[in-house]
């Protein structure tokens, strides 16, 4: 899977054109493509890209499921737009908006109740790194928000793995990093719930991948694709990276 988050970037009119260059563009990609956009452009991309290879997911829903929470989208909002996925744990929302693991694992089950597929983030900040705590990081991030759904849930589920530090910054993982850790990923996948469900999950890499670093990244084994940020926005360098994959 490639899949691009637009983040908090591009107008109604930007969003639509640069999909519709998309569309035209991508007809038989040899992996699932995805595109998360902003909420207000959900509905309306959604109906662009209908009967394309393309899908959309939103960039994140509500731990509640409807009531008065002003302002907030909820997951079957989400489904209703014809959204297929829906981007949940990104470090900017741990970071920013204190999103925890007994939140995320709210809405996680929430996506999953309304026939969406989550795109679960996890990942380590510099510090983490530094210590050579990214292997606990991750751990408990996956524990704390995944790892008590039933395997059929679980199936459900493409991670991404973001190494915090690269995301935004011009630093990349090396391929060796990211493999290093899709592999221990993909470990405690297979300690929890067997190895052909480690083998079916597909997990991304996501910080600072771009259309110059995309192959060699995607060369590694366990790197399956990547969520791409900033190189999302534009539609040559995206379908640069669609072409890697």
């Amino acid at each position: 899977m490639v899949a691009g988050n637009w983040k908090m970037n591009k107008n109604l009119q930007e969003g639509l054109a640069l999909a519709g260059e998309l569309k035209q563009q991508v007809k038989n990609p040899a992996c699932a493509v995805v595109i998360g956009t902003p909420f207000i452009h959900l509905a309306s991309v959604c109906e662009l890209l209908k009967g394309t290879p393309i899908h959309v997911a939103a960039e994140n829903c509500a731990d509640k499921d409807k009531g008065a929470f002003t302002g907030e989208v909820s997951a079957e909002m989400v489904k209703s737009t014809g959204a297929e996925y829906c981007i949940l744990g990104h470090s900017e929302r741990r970071a920013y908006y204190h999103e925890t693991p007994a939140i995320l694992k709210d809405k996680v089950e929430l996506a999953l109740a309304n026939g969406l597929k989550p795109i679960f983030c996890i990942g380590e900040v510099k510090e983490e790194r530094e210590a050579g705590r990214q292997n606990d990081v991750v751990k408990a991030q996956l524990e704390g928000s995944l790892f008590h759904l039933s395997e059929d849930a679980f199936r459900q589920i493409t991670l991404a793995y973001e190494p915090v530090w690269a995301i935004g910054t011009g630093l990349t993982a090396t391929p060796a990093q990211a493999q290093e850790m899709h592999a221990f990923i993909r470990s405690l996948i297979a300690e929890h719930y067997g190895k052909a469900v480690a083998d079916d999950t597909t997990i991304l890499y996501g910080g600072s991948c771009n259309e110059k670093n995309a192959a060699e990244l995607f060369a590694n084994p366990d790197v399956d694709g990547g969520l791409i940020g900033g190189a999302s926005l534009v539609a040559e360098k995206f379908l640069a990276i669609i072409a890697a994959r």
